[in-house]
């Protein structure tokens, strides 16, 4: 069976795909980009990658940057001494205002330019070029593979830098950065221009929503403390003066870029990455801040809504003996997104040796709307591929509300599925 969360994914920039927005022309290689490129890509904290649409198109990493940048900076000097260096309170402005501190000269958060260039300034390196090779070798880390420095978007971001480097001149000034206020925008500017794509940023992002440690390598990068940091800094103030409207909208960790993508990372699920270069006038990708919204909504990703872990949904499958076998997969727990994923990538991956298949729901004591509706999808998909299904549901939660059994063959236990005198192998999982 083929997975159908790429289908949905492709019906979700299908739907969100509205031409409104601009692309930023102050950069002149920004300017050049491609209105009309869009792709999204879905990774799961166990390392499934879902894509569509450009996911593999590679562009600027902007100011997506700054919280892998104040991650590598927190684990160089720790949480304690970042504190006191760059605070964490939302400014409520645009992401290049001058906004420090009036008593100590300090940046407001790390997020803003002001408190990104202090930021830099603070990753481990005995000079400038240390520093910007401890940030690509860092974010290499975090993508899974190695990355590059856009070198003609570094010229010409730097060539325009002059409010940057007012704003270092002005850190300088306040007493706040130690080190030469040229170097550091020239580093920043640097940062900024590391090339990466859709399927990169989600990996990192899942990074972040596996408290640290990488999806596919198993490698930690960061530890706890650091990354719960990370991730309340870019919920307060990822979005700068629109994060407000995010968190009530939305409700994921993300942080924006100028050149057209947002990403997001949600503890414990998954990370996300979108990318279509029109913005808006906060500075975020239009079609980006949709894609998310109708994630958010579609999906139960709120993350006020808590949910546990998604990996635990699958408690394990099984065949049962007899002349007319039943593969099993049985489902526990509170069903949502990253739940519903973890059955519907089993299932999928499958060889199924048996010609009926069975979703046993018995220990699933919520079932949200999403799950729902991936099962369901499940379900017609087997019964294409030419699988009779049947549902072990004796709370009835999978069919649709005032649909009865919904065309499907629902069943109280497996009993029902067995004949007398049969019984079903040990699970595994």
């Amino acid at each position: 069976m083929r997975s159908p969360i790429p289908d949905y994914l492709l019906e979700v920039l299908d739907a969100c795909g509205a031409d409104a927005g601009a692309v930023a022309d102050y950069i002149p290689e920004l300017a050049a980009a491609d209105p009309d490129r869009f792709g999204i890509c879905v990774a799961t904290v166990d390392g499934a990658v879902y894509a569509a649409g450009d996911a593999d198109v590679e562009f600027t990493i902007q100011s997506m940057s700054k919280p892998f940048t104040y991650a590598l900076a927190l684990a160089d000097r720790g949480v304690d001494e970042m504190d006191e260096r760059v605070g964490v309170e939302p400014s409520g402005e645009a992401f290049n205002e001058i906004s420090l501190d009036p008593e100590t000269g300090r940046p407001r958060n790390a997020m803003i330019n002001a408190g990104a260039l202090l930021t830099h300034s603070l990753v481990d390196g005995e000079d400038a070029d240390a520093r910007s090779q401890r940030v690509l070798a860092g974010f290499s880390r975090f993508a899974g593979r190695d990355l590059v420095v856009d070198e003609d978007a570094s010229s010409s971001e730097f060539a325009s830098a002059h409010r940057n480097l007012g704003m270092a001149h002005l850190l300088k000034a306040s007493g706040v950065l130690e080190c030469d206020p040229v170097d550091v925008v020239e580093g920043y500017t640097r940062q900024c221009s590391i090339t990466v794509s859709c399927r990169d940023l989600a990996m990192m992002a899942a990074t972040l929503a596996n408290a640290g440690t990488h999806p596919l390598t198993h490698e930690r990068l960061l530890s706890r403390p650091v990354v719960r940091q990370v991730m309340s800094v870019m919920m307060t103030c990822g979005m700068y003066d629109a994060a407000g409207d995010w968190m009530t909208d939305v409700g994921i960790p993300a942080k924006s870029g100028v050149s057209g993508g947002v990403i997001g990372a949600l503890p414990g699920q998954v990370g996300i990455a979108v990318f279509s270069p029109r913005l808006d006038t906060h500075g975020s990708s239009v079609r980006g801040v949709r894609v998310f919204e109708r994630l958010s909504g579609d999906m139960g990703m709120h993350l006020m809504d808590v949910a546990q872990e998604g990996r635990s949904a699958l408690r394990g499958s099984y065949v049962s003996e007899g002349e007319d076998p039943v593969t099993v997969y049985e489902m526990q727990g509170d069903l949502r997104f990253a739940g519903a994923e973890t059955v519907v990538r089993a299932i999928a991956a499958a060889d199924h040796s048996t010609t009926r298949v069975a979703l046993d729901l018995t220990r699933v004591y919520r079932l949200h709307d999403v799950g729902r509706r991936m099962l369901l999808e499940c379900v017609r998909r087997l019964e294409l591929d030419g699988r009779d299904v049947l549902v072990i549901d004796p709370e009835r939660t999978l069919p649709p509300a005032g649909s009865a059994d919904g065309g499907l063959h629902v069943v109280d236990s497996l009993d029902e599925f067995v004949a007398a005198g049969e019984a079903p192998g040990p699970a595994t999982g």
